[in-house]
């Protein structure tokens, strides 16, 4: 396959998300239950890595999966949604929790003192977080995808 046409069918994928009668192909919860327990456990262990480059597995990588996360996750509440459209769900809801993190009341500070409250919604604002979501979210719509193209084959 030629790079530009690898391009074309990333950006133009409606292959992977549609029937040829126009119906949206639905993602069968064993697919994705089998893809959160591959993305979970590799999300806990980027948090608990300490070789090298660390600080970027910790900060970093684990923004990647964390938005692959809620968008798998998404997909089990709404199978039929467009994967795009949760991608641009979770960003957003990802960027609000981002922001939250410059707020300091103190039952969201109750909740950041657990290592869950951390992992989940974060304990500090910085901007070099917004590209790794968008890698992220990027990565789970094309995840969502491939799983409708494999539940369409």
């Amino acid at each position: 396959m030629g790079r530009v046409h690898f391009w074309f069918r990333v950006f133009h994928y409606k292959h992977l998300c549609m029937r040829t009668n126009g119906e949206r192909i639905r993602v069968s919860w064993g697919r994705v239950l089998l893809s959160l327990l591959f993305v979970v456990p590799l999300g806990f262990g980027v948090k608990f890595y300490r070789g090298p480059g660390a600080w970027w597995f910790d900060d970093y990588a684990g923004g990647i999966l964390y938005e692959v996360f809620w968008c798998l996750a998404a997909v089990l509440i709404r199978p039929k949604a467009s994967g795009f459209r949760i991608a641009c769900w979770v960003f957003s809801v990802t960027c609000f929790l981002e922001f939250s993190q410059m707020w300091h009341p103190s039952f969201l500070e109750a909740v950041r003192s657990t290592f869950l409250g951390r992992a989940l919604i974060g304990t500090s604002f910085t901007w070099q977080d917004f590209p790794y979501y968008v890698i992220g979210c990027t990565v789970g719509w094309v995840w969502i995808g491939l799983l409708r193209k494999s539940e369409s084959n």
